[in-house]
């Protein structure tokens, strides 16, 4: 994905899950607003918090955890996963 107004259609639509994959510590710094955190290593473990959801968007410091946290999703048939790339990314594209 990369036209932001793609980007931020999908952030702001109802029903997007929005997930900061980095660590506690990290997401306790800031993140995108009505994140949850589910940092990259912790998702095969969380895998029924994406079940049935329209969109996913993962995201992290830079966007390498959460291309990551995409393929993991997509080997258990999750494919609804769009990487933003940053945090900072997500918010700005947020209303």
């Amino acid at each position: 994905m990369t036209p932001t107004t793609d980007l931020k259609k999908i952030v702001n639509e109802e029903g997007t899950l929005l997930v900061d994959v980095r660590t506690p510590n990290e997401f306790s710094e800031g993140s995108a607003r009505n994140a949850i955190n589910i940092p990259v290593d912790q998702i095969p473990y969380h895998l029924s918090e994406f079940q049935n959801r329209k969109n996913i968007v993962v995201f992290c410091r830079s966007g390498n955890r959460s291309e990551m946290a995409k393929q993991i999703l997509n080997s258990y048939g999750i494919t609804n996963v769009i990487n933003a790339g940053t945090w900072q990314d997500v918010l700005r594209n947020q209303y």
